[in-house]
């Protein structure tokens, strides 16, 4: 059955003129697959200081909004697709000075190989802004997420719901047939807009020391990396390199390590069938039960459990 915005959290929803308490705006659960087109005014505003458990993919059709997580900022002009990662603290708005901003958002967990296609246009802190998608694809990528729309709304007992335009409706993916098939018109999404767009430049200010770091953090995540290892490739003293690096990319290097092993264990389940300890050996994390707790907290899903949904073997 189709869940209009009214059944959902506020921020998920309809979005909110300012956050609530300590914990800002609601976000959607983990594990769902959830999207909408919204049509704002000026004072519309969403802040979460806790971030969202799930991705956030946003296409701006119309006037202009703004976004921010952890220290990156971005404008959000028709044509361009911004994505923030979770555990981050994020918000965003209509811009100001902007009569409105349209735009399509879908709250999901991201699948692990979407991560490569995002990473040449990472702005920090979790935040990836595609900013010159070729407009010759802007009409398929409204189709994709109108069809992503109906899909979405698929019982699996008739045909999927005809592509309509969009209406505020919000859409909640709510079985596995529907979800995978709205995941797969968001996977097209990310495709055409990704393959033939020019990646963002580098952060203005960001050090290329920190850079270099965050290269070989990146090249293997599964290496034995530690403070004081990273800060000697870059010819830096441990606590100077730490402090700079916390302040540059808003986290300090460990948990940048972390999310990268978790990237990396999330692409080795999708990808192979090494044993769940293996894995976890493989991504740098030296007990499984560490590992099995920490990639559930990211994932909203066991190892084991998140292979098998994508049709791997169990482990």
């Amino acid at each position: 059955m189709p869940v209009r915005a009214d059944g959902l959290p506020a921020a998920a929803g309809r979005g909110n003129t300012g956050g609530s308490g300590d914990t800002g705006d609601p976000a959607p659960p983990p594990g769902l697959v959830v999207l909408g087109h919204f049509h704002q005014s000026p004072g519309y505003a969403v802040s979460r200081p806790n971030g969202s458990a799930s991705w956030l993919f946003t296409w701006t059709t119309g006037g202009r909004g703004r976004l921010w997580q952890g220290g990156a900022r971005a404008c959000a002009g028709a044509g361009r697709l911004v994505v923030l990662a979770p555990g981050v603290p994020h918000g965003y708005a209509v811009e100001s000075g902007a009569r409105h901003w349209r735009f399509w958002w879908t709250h999901c967990q991201a699948r692990p190989s979407w991560t490569a296609w995002l990473r040449p246009y990472d702005a920090g802190d979790g935040m990836y802004v595609v900013t010159s998608a070729p407009a010759g694809v802007h009409g398929r990528v409204e189709r994709a997420f109108r069809r992503m729309h109906a899909d979405a709304r698929w019982t699996g007992t008739e045909a999927p719901p005809g592509a309509s335009p969009p209406d505020g409706q919000v859409a909640v993916a709510h079985g596995s047939a529907a979800r995978e098939l709205a995941l797969c018109a968001l996977e097209e999404i990310l495709l055409l807009t990704t393959a033939g767009a020019r990646p963002t430049e580098p952060r203005p200010g960001l050090d290329a020391r920190i850079r270099r770091a965050q290269e070989l953090i990146d090249a293997d995540p599964g290496a034995p990396h530690t403070v004081r290892s990273l800060a000697g490739s870059v010819a830096l003293s441990p606590s100077r390199f730490a402090h700079l690096f916390s302040r540059q990319v808003g986290q300090s290097p460990m948990r940048a390590l972390r999310e990268a092993r978790l990237r990396h264990a999330a692409r080795l389940l999708e990808s192979t069938d090494l044993p769940v300890e293996r894995v976890a050996a493989a991504s740098g994390f030296a007990s499984p039960f560490h590992f099995n707790r920490t990639f559930r907290e990211r994932y909203g899903t066991p190892p084991g459990a998140y292979r098998t949904r994508r049709g791997e073997p169990p482990a």
